[in-house]
C-alpha cells in the first residue's frame, strides 16, 4: 500500500510559479512510475507529466517548456515545478503512483491562477 500526500498548491497570478510536492509512504518509491494529473471543473482529468523510475519524463503539450517534473528517491518525493502559469492551468492537481497493475492516488491540491 502506498499513500500519497500532495502539497504546494495555492493562488498565484498569471505568469507566476508554484512548486507542487507529493510524498509517498512505503519503501518502493524508487520503482514507481510517478505522474501528475489535473482536473478543472467540468473537464476530464488529464495527464500533465510523468517520470519513470529511470528518470524519463513526458509532458502534455499544453505544459511543455513551462512545467518540470522531478523526483527525489531519497525523500520519496515527486515534484512539479510550474512556471509561466496561465489561467487555463487552474485545476485540482493529483499525484499518481503506478506499479502495474497497482495504482495509487493522492487527495489533490488546488492551483488557481488569477488574472
Amino acid at each position: 500500500q502506498v499513500q500519497l500526500v500532495e502539497s504546494g498548491g495555492g493562488l498565484v497570478q498569471v505568469g507566476g510559479s508554484l512548486k507542487l510536492s507529493c510524498v509517498a509512504s512505503g519503501s518502493i518509491f524508487s520503482i514507481l512510475v510517478m505522474r501528475w494529473y489535473r482536473q478543472a471543473p467540468g473537464k476530464q482529468r488529464e495527464l500533465v507529466a510523468s517520470i519513470t523510475s529511470g528518470g524519463s519524463r513526458t509532458y502534455a503539450d499544453s505544459v511543455k517548456g513551462r512545467f518540470t517534473i522531478s523526483r527525489d528517491n531519497a525523500k520519496n518525493t515527486v515534484y512539479l515545478q510550474m512556471n509561466s502559469l496561465k489561467p487555463e492551468d487552474t485545476a485540482a492537481y493529483y499525484c499518481n503512483a503506478a506499479l502495474v497493475p497497482l495504482e495509487y492516488w493522492g487527495q489533490g491540491t488546488q492551483v488557481t491562477v488569477s488574472l
